[in-house]
């Protein structure tokens, strides 16, 4: 783990200092096969996993899963809070979950270059839910032994990339399946009402991930947010089938091509453009090599917030409003 600039090693002094935060939870059910509200168990990648029936004290190792045990209501003792565009080091938690984190009061755990399992020993889990995709993901599954460890340890696949689908892993976790119906039905008719009441553009959209630096990002059309506007009638481009041999990022949803390519596969007459911290749409049209697209010639391009890009609960009904307001009927 780097801390100022210094390199600490795990060792078996630092595993006997975790060791003793946990036996020291004074009666919390903080250890694997904890007995105190009973277990059960969830089947994860790593194994059956033995975990509390009735989870009072879940730690969340991923600012982009966090979101999903606010709307359960289940007590979340400490989160991780980098949410990608939206939060980083700096620390803070994101705007949609901040509020609720404050409520029960949830610590925030430091954010670095490696995942401090001191921290996580500290707040006395029950259980800890990490994985999903992004940085903490990997620094989670690095540490999983170790997080294992302190109490039982369960990781969303980073492959589980709908909002529908990591609900769904994270209320089986936490032991609210029940809720999942009810939640993706009242976001069913959401869609229903957003369908009715906007003109999707005609033709399909391309969506344009803009990060820091100067690579070029487009977003797949099966990964979460053109999957999000395809339900309401925005039909996204199969970016990937045209530009064949470009890099797929491992979490499936961007891809990074070539700035010579882009005019090839950015041909849509229509582009969304998701603020991940790079250019704003403002300042990519000034860029010639965007300027030159169909949809920014035609000014056919609207703009997205980076709580868009891999959307939980919430943050899927908040872009739905924001189809709606975007794409409004007249009249």
């Amino acid at each position: 783990m780097t801390v100022g600039g210094r390199r600490m090693r795990w060792t078996a002094a630092v595993f006997a200092m975790v060791t003793v935060l946990v036996a020291g939870c004074g009666g919390q059910a903080s250890g694997p096969g904890a007995q105190d509200q009973g277990t059960r168990t969830v089947q994860t990648e790593r194994g059956p996993v033995e975990v509390p029936s009735d989870p009072q004290r879940v730690v969340v190792l991923s600012g982009g899963l966090a979101g999903y045990f606010y709307t359960l209501d289940v007590p979340v003792v400490a989160s991780d809070t980098r949410v990608l565009g939206v939060t980083n080091f700096d620390g803070g938690f994101p705007p949609s979950w901040a509020d609720a984190a404050r409520e029960v009061g949830t610590t925030p755990l430091p954010s670095g270059e490696q995942l401090s399992v001191e921290a996580v020993a500290a707040a006395r889990p029950d259980l800890i839910v990490g994985g999903g995709q992004g940085i903490t993901a990997v620094q989670a599954s690095e540490s999983y032994d170790k997080l294992a460890a302190i109490a039982p340890t369960v990781l969303v696949p980073r492959t589980v990339i709908a909002w529908q689908d990591q609900l769904a892993a994270v209320a089986d976790a936490v032991n609210r399946s029940d809720r999942v119906a009810e939640l993706q039905q009242r976001y069913q008719d959401r869609v229903t009402e957003v369908q009715g009441a906007i003109t999707p553009p005609q033709g399909e959209v391309v969506y344009i991930a803009s990060l820091p630096g100067d690579r070029v990002y487009l977003v797949p059309a099966k990964a979460a947010l053109p999957a999000l506007g395809r339900g309401v009638g925005l039909q996204p481009s199969d970016v990937v089938a045209k530009a064949p041999g470009a890099r797929l990022a491992s979490t499936g949803d961007s891809l990074q091509i070539s700035p010579e390519l882009l005019g090839r596969t950015a041909d849509s007459p229509n582009a969304i453009v998701v603020d991940l911290g790079g250019p704003p749409l403002a300042d990519l049209a000034k860029n010639p090599i965007y300027a030159a697209l169909p949809s920014f010639r035609a000014n056919r391009v609207w703009e997205l917030p980076a709580t868009s890009y891999r959307p939980d609960y919430d943050g899927a009904l908040d872009t739905l409003d924001r189809l709606q307001t975007t794409f409004r009927k007249a009249g």
